[in-house]
């Protein structure tokens, strides 16, 4: 029995401890925290790492710990330090004491290498558990590799954006071959690379995903069979090596990348009679080949091979017309900004039977062919869900060719020559239809509009749409963004009311008179831009609580003069997610409204400019990290500028204070602020 009771006593004890430790991180930890402060708080940015005993260094910023079990530092992320430095040289010993340490993140710090002797290879023996490593945005040459050679425990390795050009070690890439458990490695924005890093790969048997983008590799023929060995390669991405004009198999024998998915090819040379890919792509489900020589016609049986090939986009090419052969499988294709023109000819599409996106925007297309024995041939399209016909020629007549898409929920056709009003009958499936910029004037009298009832987002703005808004515009109870802006609307908004689902709407520069109250239709509400119409200021709408949560209010120009100084909307009051606040050039009075800044700890913007706020500038009663742009010119300030306001807005890039009468001495600290442009 008594020593049951032991039992229990120590027991008893052993929670107490823990108790008292809760997620207080290891002394020996905040020690060796304290020891590295030095070298990444050139701006400050580790203010919170305390130097007082017992702080808990796990609550600190760019600090991850294992507050399940030990207590120990997992993360430790130390980004953009010191970018602006030169190169330096680190100790990497100092992460020696963090034994536990998984991720270690130091993109963008300068580093030029590692003190001699005291390199990352260090760290092997006792940071066994150390999987992602960040050095990114550096100051490193291949070099480096000698250090990091022994890390054989690390899954994810970024070297993006070094200098590989600057090397004082004759192919330090050789020693890739010692890190066979990598998953991932990004070597992006490493120009002037040589071709022979392909070679350096083949010990990575474990790697699913590279990155060699932006990296100028020189040779016009890529030998891409040097990556053989890498069969669990998902992933490859070439773009922006401007050199490549073909990939080679060289031996002539068959792939192994039987597990690659994604293969990016963008920004190169490559041109129609290099348009062909070796046998071994399988399971290739992505192909991107943006931004290359491809032109005139494009004939694609080069990619008959790519049988799973679900994704391929060839825009921003010189492409005039294409012919599709296979691609069964091919579910979404890209052909925007090429030289498409005149008649597109469908015939060449009907071979794309599980096609489900189609982009076509930015070529000169003037119609689509739709004969009677093409308009049958459309039948085999009809799992096309979205198409993009975006800033071409097209006008009216385009709806008739589309009839045979039965099954499209997505249209886009703005900056085409669409006039009149648009026969929509056909499209009651639609979910999306952007009509932005054509030559519209009664779009919206049209019956089939108003039939739409699934229709979730509408834009038919900058057209020239006069008149009021059709009753039957109720009918669209599924609409959650709604954008009729710049036309010619009048009237008042009635129709809208039942429209409770929108969470977005713009109806700036019409004429509409719009009542404070009709804001109360809409709970889900986040975007609301109302530029240069009437706002109606009702009394009665100053008390209300609002359901909604606004993320944007643009209501500039809103109120007469001969209404001057009127009071701010009440529903300002209980707003708390504002990102962007534009109530400019609206006479309202009062003092600075900056309790948007308390109570919208996220607002970056907020342009006051032209009204009638008068008095002192006063300040939050917090800093505000957020904020970047404040506007209060043309106002009746009065006063000096306080001293407090750089650490009231740390991060400001715009401070607008003009045409004010603002007098005394300008705070010396705006000479300091970093982020400080206008």
């Amino acid at each position: 029995m008594m020593e049951l009771k032991w039992v229990w006593f120590l027991r008893i004890s052993v929670m107490s401890v823990l108790l008292v430790l809760g997620d207080a991180c290891l002394e020996h930890e905040r020690i060796a925290l304290l020891q590295l402060k030095p070298f990444f708080n050139h701006y400050n940015e580790l203010a919170d790492w305390d130097e007082v005993k017992g702080s808990d260094c796990c609550r600190w910023r760019g600090i991850e710990c294992n507050t399940a079990t030990t207590n120990r530092l997992i993360g430790l992320s130390l980004n953009s330090t010191r970018y602006k430095d030169e190169g330096w040289y680190l100790n990497a010993s100092l992460f020696l004491p963090f034994v536990e340490l998984k991720s270690l993140y130091l993109r963008g710090n300068a580093i030029a290498g590692c003190i001699q002797n005291e390199g990352f290879e260090k760290l092997s023996s006792v940071l066994s558990n150390l999987e992602i490593l960040h050095l990114g945005r550096n100051h490193l040459n291949d070099s480096i590799m000698l250090s990091l050679r022994e890390l054989s425990s690390l899954r994810y390795l970024n070297l993006a954006e070094n200098r590989p050009e600057a090397s004082n070690h004759p192919n330090g890439f050789q020693w890739f071959s010692r890190l066979g458990n990598l998953e991932t490695l990004d070597l992006s924005g490493n120009g002037m690379m040589k071709n022979n890093i392909l070679f350096h790969m083949s010990g990575l048997s474990s790697l699913k995903f590279l990155s060699l983008s932006s990296c100028l590799l020189e040779e016009h023929l890529l030998h891409i069979q040097e990556l053989n060995n890498l069969t669990k390669l998902r992933y490859l991405d070439l773009n922006n090596n401007n050199g490549i004009e073909s990939i080679s198999n060289q031996d002539g024998k068959q792939l192994k990348l039987i597990n690659l998915e994604q293969l990016d090819l963008s920004y190169n040379q490559f041109r129609n009679d290099t348009f062909s890919f070796p046998k071994g792509l399988s399971s290739l489900k992505s192909l991107i080949m943006r931004y290359n020589n491809l032109q005139g016609s494009l004939d694609m049986k080069g990619l008959n091979y790519l049988t799973n090939l679900k994704h391929l986009d060839l825009s921003s090419n010189r492409i005039e017309s294409i012919s599709t052969q296979g691609l069964p499988s091919l579910k979404s294709l890209s052909m925007a900004s090429n030289d498409l023109q005149g008649s597109l000819d469908v015939k060449e599409l009907i071979n794309l039977t599980n096609l489900k996106k189609l982009d076509l925007s930015n070529n000169h297309i003037e119609s689509l062919q739709s004969s009677e024995d093409d308009g049958k041939k459309l039948q085999h399209l009809s799992r096309l869900e979205e198409l993009n016909l975006d800033g071409n020629l097209l006008n009216n007549s385009v709806f008739a060719s589309l009839n045979g898409f039965s099954n499209l929920k997505s249209l886009h056709i703005s900056g085409n020559q669409l006039k009149g009003s648009l026969d929509l009958d056909a499209f009651s499936s639609l979910r999306e239809l952007y009509v932005r910029g054509n030559q519209l004037r009664d779009f919206v009298s049209h019956k089939g509009l108003c039939g739409l009832k699934n229709l979730e987002v509408l834009d038919v703005s900058l057209n020239a749409i006069e008149g009021i808004l059709p009753h039957c515009f109720g009918n669209l109870t599924s609409l959650r963004k709604l954008d009729i802006s710049y036309n010619q609307f009048s009237g008042n908004l009635t129709p809208l009311t039942n429209l409770t689902s929108l969470e977005y709407i713009s109806l700036s520069r019409n004429h509409f008179q719009i009542p404070m109250s009709f804001l109360a239709h809409f709970p889900n509400l986040q975007f609301l831009l109302i530029d240069e119409n009437r706002m109606l200021m009702e009394p009665s709408f100053y008390t209300s609580v609002s359901k909604f949560q606004l993320k944007v209010i643009s209501m500039s120009k809103c109120i007469t003069s001969q209404e001057l100084g009127p009071k701010l909307p009440t529903f300002l009051y209980y707003q708390y997610d504002l990102r962007y606040v534009d109530l400019s050039e609206n006479s309202f009075s009062g003092t600075v409204p900056m309790w948007l800044l308390e109570n919208n700890t996220k607002l970056e913007y907020l342009i006051l400019r032209g009204n009638a706020f008068s008095g002192p500038l006063s300040l939050p009663s917090a800093p505000n990290f957020k904020v970047s742009t404040i506007d209060i010119s043309d106002n009746r300030l009065q006063g000096q500028v306080p001293s407090s306001i750089c650490s009231s807005f740390p991060y400001l890039g715009g401070l607008f204070l003009s045409e004010n009468l603002i007098e005394g001495n300008i705070p010396p600290c705006l000479g300091g602020m970093k982020e400080l442009l206008v």
